[in-house]
């Protein structure tokens, strides 16, 4: 299909609005002739005519009226076209997609950094999507994320550059009738040996997994784990449900689950890293907003 050019289209835009050659060329800044052949020329191409003309008068035809009506449109949506394209290029537009797992909401991470970054740009589009890190990890190596906060170490991670959002110490989560529950003060990981345990499987978060694990070989035994589930809001339901004591980063105790009461562990243990993550080379001014956000935040 043999399409008009965009210079033909303002040609014509500009005698259609003006119903006069003269006052046309003048607007665009030619002469008359050159306009002239420019109009004939889009006929010929279109195999319509577009114009009535007599010496008194210039006048569209039904064929005109109809592409008047489609090139105001076609040039309406490129100037909101090239107007996004400038705010996507000075960080004013755009959108940024963001994985997260739970732990980065109720911890608080997430939300602050949202709050931050809508208040410095509020014209970038957020698409949020909450993600196990595994999940995270290949949504990145197939360029299906900008950015995610997830629990490290996670395979795949090795073309991701980080920012160490959050370090959590942990605790006891215990049923609220356990025989541990009406102690006052922290409790001894060794306090928990010949407990059924409800854990987040290794594969989903090694990290935490390790911790863990790591706290209960050196007090002594090992993890007997009765229940597993994939998110921490579920861990904490299995708790209060009975089924078993957990150890949770502390943040988990903001969920507030009725019938669950936490203790801190007062173990030595390593503390578990939330990540903000992002592949190496993303650019744009928005990326580059949101990982200044993040800095601050970090840092604060």
């Amino acid at each position: 299909m043999d399409l008009p050019d965009l210079w033909q289209l303002q040609y014509f835009m500009a005698v259609a609005e003006h119903l006069h050659f003269g006052r046309a060329a003048a607007a665009l800044h030619i002469s008359q002739p050159p306009l002239s052949r420019a109009i004939r020329a889009l006929e010929e191409r279109l195999g319509v005519t577009l114009f009535l003309r007599n010496r008194r008068r210039v006048e569209l035809t039904p064929a005109g009226e109809r592409l008047l009506e489609e090139a105001r449109r076609t040039f309406g949506q490129l100037e909101r076209v090239v107007l996004e394209l400038r705010g996507m290029a000075s960080g004013e537009h755009g959108l940024l997609r963001i994985g997260f797992v739970s732990l980065a909401d109720y911890s608080g991470v997430l939300p602050g950094l949202l709050k931050t970054y809508k208040a410095a740009r509020p014209g970038v589009r957020l698409a949020l999507r909450e993600m196990l890190s595994p999940e995270q990890a290949a949504a990145h190596a197939a360029g299906e994320l900008d950015f995610g906060l997830l629990l490290p170490p996670v395979s795949g991670a090795e073309g991701l550059e980080h920012l160490v959002m959050q370090r959590e110490r942990f605790v006891a989560a215990l049923p609220a009738r356990h025989r541990l529950a009406a102690k006052r003060g922290p409790l001894a990981m060794g306090e928990l040996a010949g407990e059924s345990f409800v854990m987040v499987p290794r594969e989903i978060a090694p990290g935490l997994y390790d911790i863990v694990s790591g706290l209960a070989t050196r007090a002594g035994f090992s993890l007997n784990v009765a229940q597993e589930a994939i998110q921490m809001q579920t861990v904490v339901s299995l708790v209060s449900s009975g089924l078993g004591a957990a150890v949770v980063p502390a943040s988990v105790a903001n969920l507030g689950r009725r019938g669950v009461v936490y203790r801190p562990i007062s173990d030595r243990h390593p503390t578990l890293e939330l990540w903000l993550a992002w592949r190496q080379g993303v650019a744009g001014a928005a990326a580059a907003e949101f990982t200044d956000q993040a800095r601050q935040l970090a840092n604060a």
